[in-house]
């Protein structure tokens, strides 16, 4: 087996070609653009290049055939706040083969080792980890836009090298041709009674205000989320409107107010997955027209809850509810919609699970984050943001129990919705 280096034109081209081969009769997987791919790797495109690097690699065989493929990364601001420097792999894809997996994860290990990194997370994103983060361990049907899909036997791969898992992340569906649940209504209405607190979505003809609105929040909501956490940067986010804009519904993007300030946002984006699929990771003029005659003809009938953040002080509010019971209003005019997916949340958030199985959301994905220590003798430990462990020192005794779901017990924490008086 030989590991090559992506370094030209040549390279490149394969590297997008080995899932195409790998998964080309699996009936769930969807190709990501393959320019969405380049452009991470595009120091002119991708902004963690300003504080970091990347490399990728091909694997191919005795045959010359493609048969794997991995790109490392990191970024130092991130790696810096860990315990130990950590970088990050990802679009990591292979036969099954641990030999093979092996060379692919060396190689990215001793790259990542040479820039002075002393763990390394994965599968994940050099950018944004509410996008392709994290491995799919349980729940191999269609993918939601943005999130991961890989055959099964990854888990062993990963596990069989040796990482071990750093949080695990659950993703929920909503079949939303259902009424949703009672009790949850009678929080949101609660909410809505207030008057200190407005709701509105946002607007597409005018995306600037709301995207100030999401930074505001986002970067007071998430700030307590130490390592992974990286402050909003405008100009990323109004890209990121320009460039879904095709798909994008106003409606399905919500905000609340308390006395005109922002509190809390609510993210949802059309699974545009289901018109990929038929696109093959490219955008020409063709498939650009079959896009659009897809959506027209709403060939789109799923969503997905993409991000959302609500101010530390409003949250355990019920404010959550209250978006929800607009949605409700958007999904009955878009009546072609059937589904939500609700993804993803971490093992560590224990209220937002609680919202998510409130609102009469179904477990159906997990996915694993996981981390390799380049010490093999030194400590593994667990992913806790600092508000958990806080937690932990006040709670000793149920600390272990409440982060760590178990699908049996699916204890869950509703004393937040118990204890309103309605």
């Amino acid at each position: 087996m030989q590991l090559i280096e992506v370094s030209d034109k040549k390279t490149r081209k394969e590297f997008l070609k080995v899932p195409k081969i790998l998964y080309r009769k699996d009936p769930f997987w969807v190709c990501r653009l393959d320019l969405d791919i380049e452009n991470s790797f595009n120091p002119s495109k991708n902004k963690q290049f300003q504080k970091g690097n990347a490399r990728r690699w091909i694997l191919k065989n005795e045959q010359n055939k493609l048969i794997g493929r991995i790109a490392a990364f990191y970024n130092q601001d991130i790696a810096a706040s860990n315990r130990q420097p950590t970088g990050g792999i990802g679009l990591f894809e292979c036969i099954n083969d641990q030999g093979a997996a092996n060379m692919l994860f060396d190689g990215a290990r001793e790259w990542l080792r040479k820039e002075g990194m002393e763990a390394m997370d994965g599968p994940v994103n050099f950018g944004s980890n509410n996008s392709n983060w994290g491995l799919l361990v349980q729940g191999f049907t269609h993918p939601g836009y943005g999130m991961p899909y890989n055959f099964p036997y990854y888990r062993e791969l990963f596990e069989n090298y040796g990482f071990q898992i750093y949080f695990r992340q659950f993703s929920y569906h909503i079949d939303i041709t259902r009424p949703f649940p009672e009790r949850f209504w009678k929080i949101a209405e609660w909410v809505a009674k207030k008057d200190e607190y407005t709701f509105r979505h946002s607007s597409l003809k005018d995306p600037e205000p709301y995207v100030d609105d999401i930074i505001t929040v986002f970067n007071q909501a998430w700030s307590g989320f130490k390592e992974d956490f990286v402050p909003m940067n405008k100009e990323d986010v109004m890209n990121t409107f320009k460039q879904a804009r095709a798909f994008l519904e106003e409606d399905l993007i919500w905000f609340v107010y308390h006395n005109d300030e922002p509190v809390c946002f609510y993210i949802i984006f059309p699974d545009v997955n289901q018109i990929l699929k038929y696109l093959n990771g490219r955008l020409h003029l063709i498939n650009k027209l079959r896009f659009l005659y897809y959506k027209k003809t709403r060939k789109i009938t799923r969503v997905r809850a993409i991000a959302a953040g609500v101010v530390p002080k409003f949250q355990n509010t019920g404010i959550e509810s209250g978006i929800f019971k607009h949605l409700e209003h958007s999904f009955k005019k878009k009546y072609w919609l059937t589904e939500i997916e609700l993804s993803w949340v971490g093992d560590f958030n224990p209220k937002m699970r609680s919202l998510y199985e409130a609102v009469g959301g179904k477990l159906a994905k997990i996915h694993h984050t996981y981390r390799y220590l380049f010490d093999r003798d030194a400590p593994f430990e667990r992913y806790m943001p600092d508000y958990m462990e806080k937690y932990k020192e006040a709670h000793t005794g149920d600390f272990q129990e409440e982060i760590h779901y178990d699908p049996n017990k699916k204890k869950l924490n509703y004393n937040y919705l118990k204890n309103k008086e309605l």
